[in-house]
């Protein structure tokens, strides 16, 4: 009874945190912020904000895409280093994935990752950001 209770726990906190990105579909205006600061800042080094020295491509505003990240939730899943938790290390993803793989990823989900609502701007911009780290 203790497991049924606690998998039922654990599973209903999963799904709100996994529902808790925000943003919807439209937009709000701290999205077109995030790529008016992506425009203006896309010259800035190619450290990422973590500080890990990962190379990103120069047309990505590593910080911007980091603040997308930890705004729309992912950091729940995947870790504010990215080292994964209960969702998988994204230290490394663009390795395996594209910007466009991982855009399809973040939109239509994949395995245990449900979809997720994530802006179209966010989602473009975390992409990139993520492609990046190989």
């Amino acid at each position: 009874m203790k497991k049924l209770l606690f998998a039922l726990l654990l599973t209903v906190l999963l799904v709100l945190s996994a529902c808790s990105g925000g943003g919807d579909e439209g937009g709000s205006g701290s999205n077109d912020q995030s790529d008016q600061t992506s425009q203006d800042d896309s010259s800035q080094g190619s450290k990422d904000s973590s500080g890990n020295g990962d190379q990103a491509s120069s047309d990505v505003d590593a910080k911007a895409a980091k603040e997308a990240f930890e705004q729309n939730g992912c950091i729940s899943c995947h870790g504010n280093d990215l080292g994964g938790g209960y969702g998988p290390s994204l230290q490394k993803v663009g390795a395996k994935y594209s910007a466009d793989d991982i855009q399809n990823i973040i939109k239509n989900g994949k395995n245990g990752m449900p979809p997720q609502s994530v802006g179209d701007s966010d989602r473009e911009l975390i992409a990139s950001w993520l492609a990046a780290k190989k």
